[in-house]
């Protein structure tokens, strides 16, 4: 296994704000590196050895965490839950939402209104 280089670990760091603060837009690995000041494949490699994830990967988990969010403290729909957190579909938010939480929305929001409801109810 590879060592860390110095400063990937501050790149790494750099690369989560940018995510973060820019989720809900489409997912660029272009524009992340030009606005980090580094070559795109390399900015990969270093975030992977720094957090075991892809920035691909890093930036559905930050949409879902908000969708999740957004399930448990509103009634919006679906669909517009996944507008919200930046995808175009309710289709391909769903996929995703599956893939990186292990369940659909609604089953999640079913899950957390029914734990909601109990916590009230003691």
């Amino acid at each position: 296994m590879k060592e860390r280089q110095p400063g990937e670990k501050d790149l790494s760091r750099a690369a989560q704000d940018y995510i973060e603060a820019h989720s809900a837009e489409r997912f660029s690995l272009q524009k992340m590196a030009g606005a980090l000041f580094v070559n795109g494949s390399y900015l990969v490699r270093a975030f992977k050895r720094s957090t075991g994830m892809t920035p691909l990967s890093y930036h559905h988990q930050v949409r879902c965490q908000k969708a999740k969010e957004l399930l448990a403290q509103t009634e919006q729909t679906i669909s517009e839950i996944g507008e919200a957190v930046g995808f175009v579909s309710s289709s391909h938010f769903s996929h995703i939402f599956r893939k990186t939480v292990g369940c659909s929305p609604s089953e999640y929001r079913i899950r957390n209104k029914s734990a909601g409801q109990e916590e009230t109810t003691r």
